[in-house]
C-alpha cells in the first residue's frame, strides 16, 4: 500500500479519470436509458401483475360470495319446492280419502237399496207362496170335507150359525 501512495502519478490519474468519464458518458448515452427503461418496465409489469393478482383475489372473493348466495337461494328454493310438493301430496291424499269415503258411502247406500228391494221382493214372493200354499191347503181341506155329504151339511150349518142376520 505504501508503494501505491509513493508511486502516485497525476497523469495516469488524469487519463483514468477521463476514461471513466467517457465510459460513464457512453454508458449513460447508450446503455443506461435502456437498462433503466427495462427496469421500469419490469417494475410496472410486476406492479400490474400484483394488481391483477389482487383483482383476481377480489373477484374470487366476490364469486365465492355470489356462489354462497346462489347456494343459499337454491337451498331455499329446493326447500320451498319440497314443502309445496309435500302439501300437494297431503292434499291429494286427503282428496283421495274423501272421494273414497264418498264412493264407499254411495256403494253402501246402493247396497242397502238393493238389499231392501230384494227383501221386499222376497217377502212378496214369500207371501205369494204362503197364500198359494194356504189356498192349496184350504182347497184340499174343502175337497176332503165336501167330498162327504154329511160333512158338507155340517159345514153349511156351522157357517150359517156363524153368520148373523140383521
Amino acid at each position: 500500500m505504501d508503494k501505491l501512495i509513493n508511486d502516485f502519478s497525476f497523469g495516469l490519474f488524469f487519463w483514468q479519470f477521463i476514461i471513466l468519464l467517457v465510459v460513464v458518458f457512453v454508458l449513460g448515452k447508450f446503455a443506461w436509458k435502456p437498462i433503466v427503461n427495462a427496469l421500469e418496465a419490469r417494475e410496472e409489469g410486476i406492479a400490474d401483475a400484483l394488481a391483477a393478482a389482487e383483482n383476481a383475489k377480489r373477484e374470487m372473493a366476490n364469486l365465492k360470495a355470489d356462489n354462497e348466495k346462489l347456494l343459499v337461494e337454491a337451498r331455499a328454493e329446493r326447500d320451498a319446492l319440497l314443502k309445496e310438493a309435500r302439501e300437494i301430496k297431503d292434499q291429494m291424499i286427503a282428496d283421495a280419502k274423501g272421494e273414497a269415503e264418498a264412493q264407499g258411502q254411495k256403494l253402501i247406500a246402493q247396497a242397502k237399496a238393493v238389499i231392501e228391494t230384494e227383501k221386499a221382493a222376497a217377502v212378496s214372493e214369500l207371501k205369494n207362496q204362503v197364500s198359494s200354499i194356504s189356498i192349496e191347503i184350504a182347497e184340499k181341506l174343502l175337497k176332503d170335507q165336501l167330498a162327504d155329504k154329511e160333512a158338507q151339511s155340517k159345514l153349511v150349518e156351522k157357517m150359517l150359525d156363524e153368520v148373523k142376520l140383521n
